[in-house]
């Protein structure tokens, strides 16, 4: 399989990005974070997760690994970040509470580990039908899936960004428990900040997914559709073909 893939993040209508996004130069995985914790602070943090993550990854043998020495490597790589984050933030008052989302979507041994921490996403688009890999660790999350909220009540909910796990909290580096695909020629992945999720619902992704043939083009007509939807954070959109 060969994999094409196409990146952009902007600072939409924040004065400063603290999105990030990392593409492994031999295609092997691809991050983006969603930083917390106002101006610098949030900025320190999904820079750090993007520099730190990759530096562990890079350890492990994405040829030959298992499944479980693939989802031990990415839990260590991930918890390194989330130690580092809560150290630098115990250690430097202005960084004192900040905090980042990570995403991850890793190819090992054929296989695909889709996970994170956070409320940023993963979506794969297979057969025209568009499927979230990952679960918002958000509390109108939490809601939903106990029943006490609908979904038409959660998608403006006042609890709606607040998170319960991310990086540079205790419950950060309790495991991503990521779900494995087995890619097939034609899936598309998305992985993006909650910047897209807030400007453009399943159905307009689905749609520019679908029709989408260049890699580059698609992340670009994404990020647009969430200005165009009235996102008001950072937007970032890593995209990912499976091609023969």
């Amino acid at each position: 399989m060969k994999l094409r893939v196409g990146h952009l993040s902007i600072v939409g209508k924040r004065d400063n990005n603290e999105d990030a996004c990392y593409v492994d130069p031999q295609k092997r995985f691809f991050l983006v974070a969603d930083g917390m914790g106002g101006q610098s602070a949030g900025e320190r943090a999904s820079s750090l997760a993007m520099e730190i993550v990759p530096q562990k990854l890079q350890l492990m043998d994405f040829n030959r690994a298992t499944a479980d020495q693939a989802i031990k490597a990415i839990d260590d790589s991930v918890n390194q970040a989330n130690y580092e984050i809560m150290a630098l933030g115990e250690l430097d008052a202005k960084l004192k509470n900040m905090g980042t989302t990570i995403v991850f979507l890793i190819q090992v041994a054929g296989t695909m580990y889709a996970g994170g921490v956070g409320d940023s996403r993963v979506y794969l688009l297979r057969d025209g039908k568009l499927e979230q890999l990952t679960t918002d660790h958000s509390l109108t999350q939490a809601l939903l899936d106990a029943g006490t909220l609908t979904p038409e009540e959660a998608a403006n909910h006042r609890f709606k960004n607040v998170l319960y796990r991310f990086l540079g909290c205790k419950e950060g580096g309790q495991g991503t428990t990521p779900t494995q695909v087995q890619p097939r020629i034609g899936d598309k992945f998305l992985l993006c900040s909650d910047g897209v999720t807030g400007g453009a619902d399943d159905e307009v992704l689905a749609r520019i997914m679908s029709e989408g043939t260049d890699p580059q083009k698609t992340a670009e007509a994404i990020v647009q559709a969430a200005t165009d939807g009235g996102s008001k954070d950072n937007i970032t959109g890593v995209v990912v073909f499976i091609d023969p």
